[in-house]
Parts: C-alpha cells; sequence; structure tokens
C-alpha cells in the first residue's frame, strides 16, 4: 500500500508520522481526501477535526483551530497555531469543544476591555475639548 509522511507543525513543536496511507480535512469548498501520490497541493483548513490513516490501522483525529496544508512530493505538511492528536473521536471532540469555548470566553473578555478603554479615550477626548473651549 502506497504512503506518505504526515509533517505536524505548531508553534511549540514538531512531529513526524511515517506510512500516512488517507487523510480527511475540510477547506473552505467542502470536505476532500488527499492518498498518496496526490498533485501538488496548497489548501486552508477550517477550524475542526481531520482524521488521517496510517496502514489499516482505525483513524486518528486532529483539532485544528484552522491551518495550511501544503501537500508535495508525498509529505503532507499541516502547520497551525496548535492542534490536538487522538485516538478517540468523542475525547478529541470534547477537547476541541471546550477549547472553542476557552477561546470564545478570552475574546469576549478582550472585547470588553476593548470597549472599556475606548469610553476612557472618548471621556478625556471630551474632557480635553470642554476645557479648551472654556
Amino acid at each position: 500500500m502506497k504512503s506518505f509522511t504526515l509533517r505536524l507543525q505548531d508553534a511549540s513543536h514538531a512531529e513526524e508520522i511515517a506510512g500516512a496511507t488517507s487523510f480527511v480535512g475540510e477547506d473552505s469548498s467542502g470536505s476532500f481526501g488527499v492518498l498518496a501520490g496526490h498533485a501538488r497541493m496548497m489548501t486552508s483548513l477550517i477550524i475542526g477535526l481531520a482524521r488521517f490513516r496510517v496502514g489499516n490501522n482505525a483513524w486518528r483525529y486532529l483539532a485544528l483551530p484552522g491551518a495550511v496544508l501544503y501537500f508535495y512530493d508525498n509529505v503532507l505538511t499541516l502547520t497551525t497555531r496548535r492542534y490536538l492528536l487522538d485516538d478517540n473521536y468523542m475525547r478529541i471532540s470534547q477537547a476541541l469543544q471546550q477549547q472553542l469555548l476557552a477561546e470564545e470566553e478570552k475574546l469576549h473578555s478582550m472585547k470588553k476591555s476593548l470597549h472599556r478603554m475606548e469610553e476612557e479615550v472618548l471621556k478625556r477626548l471630551w474632557e480635553m475639548g470642554r476645557k479648551g473651549a472654556g
């Protein structure tokens, strides 16, 4: 069975998985698969789960906050901020959901903080305008 190398890279580490026989991911056009010998390609994966198989083993799952996929010369490279890798679909789905919720909370907190800063800047500008006019 033909195989390719899967190279995973995030902000803190990289790993290579030899013997991959199939990869399934999703970009803005929908789900797609990659097999050994695929033509050169590059795309941006959307946030979610991807999966791959080594030999005839069970699927392994990748949770990604989006990634750049590049396939060339039988090496599939995924570059992302971070990823989670697991053999258990339910466990990785829950981890992805928790990660998304945590990021959403951080984003909400950041938006509140930014809104408070904007209000403070406008208040000071208004006060400066009053002092300058008076």
